[in-house]
């Protein structure tokens, strides 16, 4: 176990050249004693770790030193041939290169981890797009990603839903994500921070001025409260309905993710306090519309009633009246 923690610890200053006592703790989960005790375990066995006094003070490895030793566990080189990342790589142009880089891997790992390490690629695939979904055309992408790794201000002209459609922006790109087979942009315009998606850019053209990054931008944290804000600004509306059990049951595979969802977390205390006793359960599930619930709830039949908004339960009822009408007994 401290073997392990000397070698992370050694390499955290390799790979980010100065860290104060405080920083390692944190990164290493362990008090500023015990990295003051391990500093002086690798400077005894040879390893140029010196400190700069002051309050800017901090560890750092002596210029020009770097290990050869990886320090890649079994698990840990598994690992990495489950990222499913050829795909996504060739997109950004850079599938030659994460060739290349396995290839090097591959070649660096003692014969026994480098079986497995084959076994688990030949075994395991991910396909992150959902189903019945064609993927995004991305001619843009490569061009995106080289804004954002030289920070060069780019301008873009960019397809939106609202009015009008087609707008020109100036942005500052900050970071590009992944998510279920489509790619957005993150990027700063006058201040404001948002996500593009990829697909819709029209053009774009590399600016020649570059920016600064904001200091307290974090990608991973930006893009959590941004999903989180997204869904909840989707569906402002709520609806209040009875499901039957197999409802409940259909709704999980019928009923779009974060009215799934709801549905699941409201039947569970349901059913673990003073549920009813005829089988249907009462909630409240967030809806993005009149309209739209009403084309999601015709999907679960007679299993599901809706008894609020009116105009909802209404719309329902028209459905019902007509389907009747046309399939006579």
């Amino acid at each position: 176990m401290r073997a392990s923690r000397l070698l992370s610890l050694l390499l955290l200053l390799q790979t980010r050249g100065h860290l104060t006592a405080r920083q390692l703790a944190d990164e290493l989960d362990v008090s500023v004693r015990t990295i003051y005790r391990d500093v002086e375990s690798l400077n005894a066995a040879g390893v140029p770790i010196y400190a700069d006094r002051g309050p800017d003070g901090g560890y750092r490895l002596l210029a020009g030193y770097r290990t050869r030793l990886t320090g890649l566990t079994t698990g840990e080189a598994e690992s990495l041939f489950l990222t499913g990342m050829p795909g996504p790589a060739s997109q950004l142009g850079l599938g030659t290169v994460l060739a290349a880089a396995e290839l090097k891997l591959m070649a660096a790992l003692p014969p026994d981890v480098r079986s497995r390490a084959a076994t688990i690629r030949e075994r395991f695939h991910l396909d992150a797009p959902g189903w019945f979904r064609t993927p995004d055309d991305v001619p843009h992408l490569h061009a995106t990603a080289d804004a954002v790794w030289n920070q060069q201000r780019i301008q873009i002209r960019y397809r939106r839903w609202q009015h009008p459609q087609e707008v020109t922006r100036v942005l500052d790109p900050l970071g590009i994500v992944l998510k279920a087979g489509s790619w957005y942009l993150i990027a700063r315009s006058d201040d404001t921070l948002r996500a593009y998606r990829v697909a819709r850019i029209h053009t774009i053209r590399p600016l020649p001025e570059r920016f600064d990054r904001p200091p307290d931008f974090d990608l991973a944290t930006y893009w959590d409260d941004y999903t989180e804000r997204f869904e909840a600004d989707s569906y402002p509306d709520h609806a209040t309905i009875r499901l039957t059990p197999d409802g409940l049951r259909r709704s999980q595979v019928l009923l779009p993710p974060v009215m799934a969802r709801a549905a699941q977390q409201q039947a569970h205390h349901a059913t673990t306090g003073n549920g009813p006793t005829d089988g249907w359960i009462q909630m409240t599930l967030p809806i993005e519309s009149t309209r739209h619930a009403h084309i999601e709830f015709l999907k679960l039949g007679a299993d599901v009633e809706v008894l609020h908004p009116p105009e909802l339960r209404a719309a329902m009822t028209a459905t019902a009246h007509a389907l009747a009408a046309r399939y006579p007994t």
